[in-house]
C-alpha cells in the first residue's frame, strides 16, 4: 500500500467520533438549505408565468439552470475543496447564495432571474452541499453509510418546510419580498461552513493538521517534483509544463478514473440519464395540481409530503444499506429505487385528484429516499476516498447536463399538447430505463469479475490471488480496517 494509503488508515482513528458528529449536524443544514431549496420553486411556477408573461418552457429554465448548476459546478468545488479546504467552500457558497436571491428579489425580467436566482444562487448552493458532501467522507469512516444517509434527511427537511414557507410568505408578501427573506436564511451555509474545521490526521504518534485541500501523498509527490526540479537535464522540467492541462483535467474531472473503472463508468452514465426524468415530478407537480383543480395551498402541500416522509424513511434505508448483507450490493438497492420511482409515476397519469395525489408523494417520497441516501454512498463505494472529490466533480457535471436540458424539453412539449401527463410519461421513461440499465450492467460486471477472478485461483498459490484480484469497486467493506476500501489503487 502507498504512503498515501497508509497515512488515511491512520487518519481512521481520530474519526467517527466527537467533533464529527457536530460536523454532521452541519452537514444535514446544508442540504437542507441547498438540495431541498429547489424543492419550492414549483410554488413560484404560476406567479412567475403571469408576472413576466412566460410560457411553462421559459419559466422551467429557471429551476433547471439553479438545479443544473448546483450539480454541475463539481470542477470548480474541487478546486475551492483542494486548495482552500471544504470550510472556505461552504462559507462562499453560503454568501453566493444569499446575493442571489436577493438580487432576484430586483429582477425585471425572467431572463434576469436566470442569472440572479439560476447561475448565482445554482452556483453557492453548489459549493456549500458538494464540500459539505465531501467533508463527511473524511470525518467518517466506520459510520460513513449512516452520516451519508442522516445528511440526507436535511434534503428530507428542506422539502418539508421550504413549500410550506414559501407558500405562506408568497400569500402574505408577493414572491419579490419572499426571495430576499430567502437570501438572510441561505446565509446559514456560511455558519454551518464555520463549523468544519480540517480533518486532523496522525503522523506516527503525533497529530498533524493538514493544510487546506493537502491530500495524503501529496508531500511525496512534492519531493518527486523537487527531486525533478534539479535535474540536470532542462528538457525534463519542461515536461510538466507541456501536460499541466492534462494533469489538471485528471485531478479536478477524473476522466482517468472514468476510462479504467468500469463500476464508475457505469454508475456515471446511469444517474445521468436518470436525472432526465428525476427533476420533472419537482417542477412540474404543483403546477400540475393547480391547473386540475387543487387548492394552491393544498398543491404546495404535497412537496411537504415528500419531504416529511423522507424524514423518517431516509435513516431507516442508510441503517439497511449499512448491512453486511448489502455490501457490495448496494448498486442493486440503488437501481430498484429508481425504478419504483419511475413506476409511480403512473398514479399521476390515472388521476389527479387529491387524495390520488397524496398516494402517488407517498410511493415517490419512499423511492427517493432510496435514491437519495445511496447516490454519494454508491459513488464512494465505487471510487477510492482520495479522489472522491475529483470523481464527484465529473459525475455531477455530466448529469447537470440532463438536469439542464429535461425539465424546459418538457416544458416545451407542454406547451404544444396542453397537457401535463407528458411530463409524468417523460419522467417514467428516463426513470426505469437508466433502473434496468445500471443495475442489468453491474449484474454482467460482477459475473464477468468472478470468472476472471476463478481462472486466476488456480495459478501457483491460491491464496495469494484470493483478495489482490479483487476490483475496487466490488470489494468488500468487512474487511478491517474499513478505510483500506476507499484508498486502494485501480
Amino acid at each position: 500500500m502507498s504512503q498515501g494509503g497508509a497515512g488515511a488508515c491512520e487518519a481512521a482513528k481520530p474519526q467517527d467520533r466527537g467533533w464529527a458528529w457536530v460536523v454532521l449536524v452541519a452537514a444535514v443544514l446544508l442540504q437542507g438549505l441547498t438540495l431541498g431549496f429547489s424543492a419550492c420553486i414549483g410554488v413560484f411556477f404560476t406567479d412567475l408565468q403571469r408576472e413576466f408573461q412566460a410560457s411553462n418552457s421559459e419559466t422551467s429554465w429557471f429551476p433547471s439552470i439553479m438545479v443544473a448548476v448546483l450539480h454541475g459546478g463539481g470542477p470548480l468545488c474541487s478546486i475551492l475543496v483542494k486548495r482552500f479546504g471544504c470550510r472556505f467552500a461552504v462559507m462562499l457558497g453560503g454568501l453566493l447564495s444569499g446575493v442571489g436571491m436577493v438580487s432576484s428579489s430586483f429582477c425585471q425580467s425572467i431572463s434576469q432571474l436566470y442569472l440572479t436566482a439560476g447561475l448565482i444562487t445554482g452556483l453557492g448552493s453548489c459549493f456549500s452541499f458538494q464540500a459539505g458532501v465531501t467533508v463527511l467522507g473524511y470525518y467518517f469512516v466506520r459510520w460513513r453509510t449512516l452520516a451519508n444517509a442522516m445528511a440526507s434527511t436535511g434534503v428530507s427537511l428542506g422539502f418539508t418546510l421550504w413549500p410550506l414557507l414559501s407558500q405562506y410568505l408568497l400569500d402574505e408578501m408577493g414572491w419579490r419580498n419572499t426571495f430576499l427573506i430567502f437570501g438572510g436564511i441561505l446565509l446559514n451555509c456560511c455558519v454551518c461552513g464555520a463549523i468544519m474545521r480540517p480533518v486532523q490526521l496522525v503522523s506516527g504518534s503525533l497529530l498533524q493538521s493538514p493544510k487546506p485541500g493537502e491530500e495524503p501523498g501529496k508531500k511525496a509527490e512534492e519531493a518527486q517534483r523537487s527531486n525533478g526540479a534539479s535535474s540536470p537535464h532542462p528538457e525534463l522540467k519542461q515536461q510538466p509544463r507541456r501536460t499541466t492541462c492534462f494533469q489538471m483535467l485528471q485531478k479536478y474531472l477524473a476522466f482517468d478514473i472514468f476510462c479504467q473503472n468500469k463500476g464508475y463508468q457505469i454508475y456515471t452514465i446511469g444517474v445521468t440519464w436518470m436525472m432526465m426524468g428525476f427533476a420533472l415530478p419537482h417542477v412540474y407537480l404543483v403546477p400540475y395540481a393547480i391547473q386540475n383543480g387543487v387548492e394552491e395551498r393544498r398543491a404546495a402541500l404535497l412537496i411537504s409530503v415528500i419531504g416529511l416522509i423522507n424524514i423518517f424513511v431516509r435513516p431507516l434505508t442508510g441503517l439497511l444499506s449499512g448491512h453486511r448483507v448489502f455490501t457490495g450490493r448496494r448498486i442493486y438497492l440503488f437501481s430498484l429505487a429508481v425504478l419504483l420511482c419511475g413506476l409511480s409515476n403512473f398514479i399521476c397519469v390515472i388521476s389527479a385528484e387529491f387524495r390520488v395525489l397524496i398516494i402517488y408523494c407517498i410511493i415517490l417520497s419512499i423511492a427517493m429516499s432510496g435514491i437519495g441516501a445511496l447516490t454519494f454512498q454508491v459513488l464512494m463505494d465505487v471510487v477510492e476516498m482520495d479522489r472522491f472529490s475529483s470523481a464527484l466533480g465529473l459525475f455531477t457535471i455530466l448529469e447537470s447536463i440532463t438536469l439542464l436540458i429535461g425539465p424546459p424539453l418538457t416544458g416545451l412539449l407542454v406547451d404544444i399538447t396542453r397537457d401535463f401527463r407528458y411530463v409524468f410519461y417523460n419522467s417514467t421513461f428516463f426513470l426505469i430505463s437508466a433502473a434496468l440499465f445500471m443495475g442489468l450492467s453491474f449484474c454482467a460486471l460482477e459475473n464477468k469479475n468472478k470468472l476472471k477472478e476463478a481462472s486466476k485461483v488456480p495459478l501457483d498459490n491460491p491464496s495469494t490471488y484470493q483478495y489482490n484480484e479483487m476490483p475496487t469497486e466490488l470489494q468488500s467493506e468487512s474487511q478491517s480496517p474499513p478505510a483500506v476500501m476507499y484508498i486502494t489503487s485501480i
